[in-house]
């Protein structure tokens, strides 16, 4: 089973610990709550834990489909609208990746593209309950 568990380091600021891992996760709440900058905000790292699933899926497909070398960087931003009334969420989420290579295999990118958002990220699955979710692939070529 996995689990989260946070220790309160006083004020808004908390450490989270996750089952497999001993290093904490410093969070805290935005200053303008009370926050005091001693860590990560919740909301944010919701989007980082978006694109971690996402670009790891799209990593390990690229070295499957052997792509991998082709590639000489790769990126996933996500932006995202916050709504204005509480409780706020996000409710539209864009995903861009970008791909940077010498004769980058534009077919088998985009399919490790395809099959992490439709198959194989959880957490983009999760996204899609509550968001408009969409992307693009920029392909830059060296």
């Amino acid at each position: 089973m996995k689990y989260v568990k946070l220790q309160w380091q006083r004020g808004l600021a908390f450490d989270a610990y996750t089952s497999g891992l001993d290093k904490p996760l410093p969070l805290d709440g935005e200053e303008k709550f009370g926050g005091r900058g001693y860590g990560y905000n919740a909301k944010p790292l919701m989007l980082v834990s978006l694109a971690g699933c996402t670009g790891m899926d799209v990593a390990s497909l690229m070295k499957k489909m052997r792509v991998d070398e082709q590639v000489s960087d790769f990126f996933v931003e996500v932006d995202a609208h916050m709504t204005e009334e509480h409780p706020k969420y996000y409710d539209k989420v864009h995903v861009k990746y970008t791909f940077k290579g010498k004769n980058l295999d534009r077919a088998k990118l985009t399919k490790a593209v395809d099959l992490s958002r439709n198959r194989y990220c959880g957490v983009y699955h999760m996204f899609r309950s509550f968001a408009e979710v969409t992307h693009e692939i920029i392909f830059d070529e060296e």
